[in-house]
């Protein structure tokens, strides 16, 4: 069964011209035209398939700051405060809530390291808590074992994945901005050098901005354009389980296995960081600029099959603007799940929390998470296309960095002053080596 994900109304009528045209319905896509939107610009958000249906519905929904990249903290911290001011603007719900991130572990090294990412996090104003054996062992006590000690981040939270995306999908529309799915975007146009319009398949829209948010489809994508974008998908399968257990944790990781309460009472099972990497033509051609990558986070990597190459979002093909895609072919990315780790992840988590035992599978899915050389997304405007920014790249860490990632967006295209400070995003920095810069989780 696919990942669960909820119904979105499209906008008939493509508009002639818009303000800004956002390719790409996923949760940077729709944050972005929804605070565009807010600002009293005209959007118009194009989709290929449905809003939400690749990975902004197919991760764990958490929405953290703990552990994160100190690169990445500012905007985590700021979409905490973005995710839970979103439902008082507009009733709109995406399932957010502060429920807190706990972390145990038996490992004295992973516990090092996080007491280092507790002193670097004090200094920047974020509380996390790291707690002893005995504190572990009696918050953990769900899992029947003894624990060296943990984490408790009581400020972060998890969001809805079925739901988040289709809810800012609706206030976009709410707040007058239209919306297009199955409506492929084929490439843009320009004039005098920079955006002058965007080709879809269903015809030209007129905008002088516009915005791809096209996950793991973006690096063709700018290929069409002539631009050089490193970007390498991984294969990550997930499970879900039925309601009926009210004991375990709301999010809880270990290094064995990670589990996290979904809306419907049920949880949602996987492994953090394992993937398969499915060899392309792409892979291939950035492989150099991934090698540092590679080389730290090799052992929960494996080698994969042909399913992107079934997939066609990593194609080095140059396509037509007046034929159809490769995304046309593909609307929805929906990847072969990995059936071994599936297998892996639900004895894992049985072993780690007994009362799973009285559950049952209801849903395993995979996806293809969309990956920079050092583990950081690329955001910021395009400087060889005035007009075109590009929003991709966010390695696992998208939907929970969300909110923030849209509100800069916005205030690149409207000249405002940035929510966070833009330069550790820009994609300039791609022409550089990522050695002694991958993001450390």
């Amino acid at each position: 069964m696919p990942a669960p994900l909820k119904f979105v109304h499209t906008t008939c009528e493509l508009p002639d011209a818009a303000d800004a045209v956002v390719i790409g319905g996923g949760i940077i896509g729709v944050f972005s035209a929804y605070y565009l939107a807010r600002r009293g610009l005209k959007v118009a958000l194009v989709e290929k398939g449905r809003i939400g249906a690749e990975q902004s519905s197919r991760n764990w929904g958490w929405c953290r700051q703990q552990n994160r990249d100190a690169r990445e903290l500012p905007m985590a911290t700021k979409s905490l405060d973005l995710w839970e001011r979103f439902a008082a603007e507009n009733g709109e719900d995406t399932g957010f809530r502060r429920c807190g991130l706990f972390y145990l572990s038996n490992s004295e090294e992973e516990l090092a390291g996080w007491a280092r990412w507790r002193d670097f996090a004090r200094t920047v104003g974020v509380t996390t808590h790291m707690l002893d054996s005995a504190q572990a062992t009696e918050r953990g006590r769900a899992t029947g074992k003894p624990w060296k000690g943990g984490v408790f981040s009581p400020t972060d939270g998890t969001a809805d994945p079925a739901s988040a995306a289709p809810a800012v999908a609706r206030a976009i529309l709410e707040l007058g901005g239209t919306i297009h799915q199955s409506c492929a975007a084929r490439g843009i146009e320009t004039e005098g050098g920079r955006v002058s319009g965007v080709v879809t398949e269903h015809g030209a829209i007129r905008t002088k901005t516009a915005i791809l948010a096209g996950g793991a489809w973006s690096s063709s994508f700018c290929r069409q354009l002539g631009i050089r974008f490193p970007q390498a998908a991984i294969r990550s399968s997930i499970l879900a389980v039925s309601p009926g257990v009210t004991s375990l944790p709301d999010a809880l990781h270990t290094a064995a296995v990670s589990v996290t309460r979904r809306s419907d009472g049920g949880y949602s099972l996987a492994i953090s960081g394992r993937g398969r990497i499915d060899p392309t033509p792409q892979q291939l051609r950035f492989a150099p600029q991934f090698l540092p990558m590679f080389v730290k986070r090799w052992r929960s990597l494996a080698p994969g099959g042909l399913e992107g190459f079934r997939s066609g979002h990593e194609t080095l093909v140059r396509w037509r603007l007046d034929a159809p895609t490769p995304m046309e072919r593909m609307r929805i990315l929906d990847p072969a799940v990995d059936n071994a780790t599936i297998r892996l992840t639900h004895s894992r988590a049985l072993d780690l929390l007994p009362a799973l035992k009285n559950t049952r599978i209801t849903a395993a899915w995979a996806g293809y998470i969309d990956s920079t050389p050092d583990g950081v997304p690329g955001i910021g405007e395009i400087a060889a296309i005035p007009g075109f920014i590009l929003a991709a790249g966010f390695s696992g860490h998208g939907f929970g960095i969300g909110p923030g990632a849209g509100h800069l967006i916005a205030d690149i295209v409207t000249g405002s002053e940035p929510i966070v400070d833009p330069r550790p995003y820009h994609p300039d920095r791609f022409g550089k080596s990522a050695w002694g810069k991958v993001a450390d989780f």
